[in-house]
């Protein structure tokens, strides 16, 4: 199973359409959760949103999804339970 990119920070940049949290499209995040999507379309997406994102961006991308993965909520959700 491929872990959905979504960081939880779900705000769409009105320019580029992209979220500023995962860097996905709206089609993207429909497909994400459309049952006949192939992992390998899915790995694929993600190597895409790596190459969208820049700077902090990916960084903090990058820190959260990789959280995410490991232990099953992102940096966020981790952060606003603490809080």
């Amino acid at each position: 199973m491929i872990v959905s990119p979504c960081i939880s920070i779900c705000k769409t940049d009105p320019t580029t359409g992209y979220c500023y949290g995962c860097g996905r499209s709206n089609e993207e995040k429909k497909l994400w959760k459309t049952e006949n999507t192939s992992d390998e379309w899915k790995k694929n997406n993600i190597k895409v949103i790596k190459e969208r994102l820049t700077g902090w961006q990916l960084e903090s991308f990058n820190e959260s999804y990789e959280y995410k993965v490991n232990f099953g909520m992102s940096l966020f959700k981790k952060n606003q339970i603490k809080e």
